[in-house]
């Protein structure tokens, strides 16, 4: 009875309520998009690299070494001698590795000298390998792969020209030893978008004619020569490494830290990347924060139309009240009008939210390299979703005990 009566009011203020269950369903569907967003950011930013069991650097902490070798933020402090480098490719738990060299740039873009194995052991987002959306991997001393990013930012094509500058920020450019672009990689929304690619090879040829980091006056090594000089690496900045087995991760990984020939560090990818999320993590607490006060201020709306409604609505209870209605009844009425109004708040917002998941996905996969997962709600999302609705209960408490004190003869009084 309670409900159809509770169906029926609610049907009858069918523009106002229905203003109001769109507000709340706004809300809802920003909450729900916001953890949506949180969950699929954390994920991707976990699976910024995966299938690598180590990454081995010069000795400086967890992150730093993350940081420089993964996001190409920073610098190392120092580099990797080759011979240890090999010592490292010899040990009998090692299924293979891959040597990075970093130091040079390309108009604000970091240059990474690596080796053609890297796009096949470079795993992101679980066990995606890397794909080229134009071209193909090195295959000459002066080619060069380049990110999403380099080619989308620079307008870069297959068979442009490209000059590295030696350092991050020098305006001295290795202008004598060009650059052509081979290939293209597909958008994964990892640094490797913003990287420009080489071989370690190429990186020993652009420094022949350098020195402690600056050119030697007057000298310039005709390209032909370069070509036949043994273009083996003195040094990395870092590697990637795969192990046999995961149980010989711990193994091999004391063994690098414990290395004693020069000081390295081998940290597991997941570990440091659980820490850098601590320190950039605090921002999807402020996302959640914000999102919660749409929902209150939703909530705070129905509140506020319940209580301007009472007004219009003196007769009406009046007319229960005098028909038997007790105002345990009417109290019950406007609480059960407000669940309904959130309940109908949270469906219809969910259901936004998955339609412009279904709609937009792809583009912000392809746009961002996020990808967000169409999956049920999670028992998190339920249980906000339940909390919406009590504390709808809850906001309707105020107006429903006004309207419970309300007297008969109050209710039938004419006003003038």
């Amino acid at each position: 009875m309670i409900l159809r009566l509770a169906i029926g009011s609610l049907l009858a203020r069918a523009l106002t309520v229905g203003m109001t269950v769109l507000a709340i369903a706004m809300s809802v569907a920003l909450f729900l998009g916001v953890e949506k967003l949180r969950t699929g950011a954390r994920a991707s930013f976990a699976d910024t690299i995966s299938g690598t069991d180590l990454i081995v650097g010069a000795r400086s902490g967890n992150v730093q070494l993350l940081l420089y070798s993964v996001f190409r933020i920073g610098n190392a402090t120092n580099n990797v001698t080759w011979e240890s480098y090999q010592d490292i490719a010899n040990r009998g738990e090692v299924d293979w590795i891959v040597p990075i060299s970093l130091g040079d740039s390309h108009r604000q873009f970091r240059v990474m000298g690596t080796t053609s194995e890297f796009f096949d052991r470079y795993k992101f987002r679980g066990d995606r390998s890397l794909t080229f959306a134009d071209g193909r991997a090195m295959d000459d001393l002066y080619d060069t792969v380049i990110g999403a990013d380099v080619a989308a930012t620079l307008g870069y094509e297959v068979g442009d020209p490209i000059v590295v500058a030696h350092g991050l920020a020098s305006f001295t450019e290795h202008d004598d030893q060009p650059f052509r672009v081979a290939g293209i990689l597909a958008k994964t929304g990892t640094p490797v978008d913003r990287t420009v690619i080489v071989s370690m090879e190429a990186i020993e040829a652009i420094h022949v004619d350098w020195q402690s980091g600056a050119k030697i006056p007057g000298r310039t090594t005709p390209v032909d020569q370069i070509r036949q000089m043994d273009l083996t690496p003195t040094a990395i900045t870092a590697a990637l490494v795969g192990t046999k087995s995961r149980l010989q991760i711990f193994a091999l990984q004391r063994w690098i830290n414990e290395y004693p020939e020069e000081p390295l560090l081998a940290v597991m990818p997941g570990v440091a990347l659980a820490e850098l999320w601590q320190i950039v993590g605090i921002a999807e607490t402020a996302l959640i924060g914000v999102s919660a006060m749409v929902v209150v201020t939703a909530l705070l709306g129905m509140m506020a139309m319940i209580l301007s409604s009472l007004g219009e609505r003196r007769r009406e209870m009046a007319i229960w009240r005098a028909m038997g209605a007790r105002p345990a009844t009417i109290l019950g009425l406007l609480v059960l009008e407000a669940v309904l109004m959130a309940l109908a708040g949270t469906l219809i917002g969910m259901a936004l939210l998955y339609g412009a998941l279904a709609v937009f996905r792809p583009l912000i996969d392809s746009a961002f390299g996020l990808w967000l997962p169409i999956d049920p709600p999670s028992g998190r999302e339920l249980a906000t979703l339940a909390i919406v609705i009590g504390a709808a209960a809850l906001a309707s408490l105020l107006p429903a005990l006004r309207a419970y004190r309300l007297s008969l003869a109050d209710g039938m009084m004419v006003r003038t």
